[in-house]
């Protein structure tokens, strides 16, 4: 998977990471710190622009969370939870987790959408509770943007710190990125195998 999305920002470019991003909050396991953290090392090395770059990753992140956020907005509560009792191991997903995810959408408000957008635990799925809640469609968009932007920012700079010291970079990125792939697929599998709903006794 890792040279797919090395190959795919390096011909796609700037359409490339919008495209990963996308990808990256719909299909988790892709992880945004690979993506976003590669073009900050294509900016240092001159083979990208940091605005482009911040503007297409940003886009890219903001249409793959309003999918979520239009999924539950178009689902509604009630005929969620079928789906999450059907489903919901894939995404080691239970019915009360939902139920937690939705009480702390509305204790916190709708603000919670900025700030868990640049917390590394619930930047994806904040936005199925605001479609839950039906939030607004222009202020979650915006609360989403500036959120996306701020947390690729900071990719984006540690990219550039190590394209800027560490001059032969490109010989370590296929095997680093590898082993950050592995390790978040094989989390992945290890939750889907282990997860039982709370409450499913052993």
């Amino acid at each position: 998977m890792n040279d797919w999305i090395i190959h795919l920002i390096e011909g796609g470019g700037y359409w490339g990471i919008a495209f990963l991003m996308v990808l990256e909050n719909v299909f988790p396991p892709i992880p945004s710190e690979l993506i976003m953290g590669i073009g900050g090392i294509s900016v240092a090395q001159g083979r990208m622009e940091i605005a482009p770059l911040m503007l297409f990753g940003t886009v890219g992140s903001t249409l793959g969370n309003y999918a979520w956020f239009l999924f539950g907005r178009a689902v509604g509560y009630q005929r969620l939870r079928p789906l999450v009792r059907r489903w919901g191991r894939w995404l080691t997903l239970d019915w009360r987790a939902v139920e937690a995810l939705v009480r702390f959408f509305q204790s916190h408000g709708q603000w919670v959408v900025l700030g868990a957008r640049v917390s590394p635990f619930m930047r994806t799925m904040i936005s199925l509770p605001a479609g839950l809640a039906r939030m607004g469609h222009a202020k979650f968009l915006a609360f989403t943007f500036v959120g996306a932007a701020a947390w690729n920012a900071v990719l984006v700079g540690a990219g550039y710190f190590l394209g800027k010291n560490f001059g032969e970079i490109d010989k370590y990125l296929g095997p680093v990125s590898t082993g950050i792939v592995v390790v978040i697929v094989l989390a992945y599998i290890w939750r889907v195998i282990r997860w039982k709903p709370r409450g499913t006794k052993d």
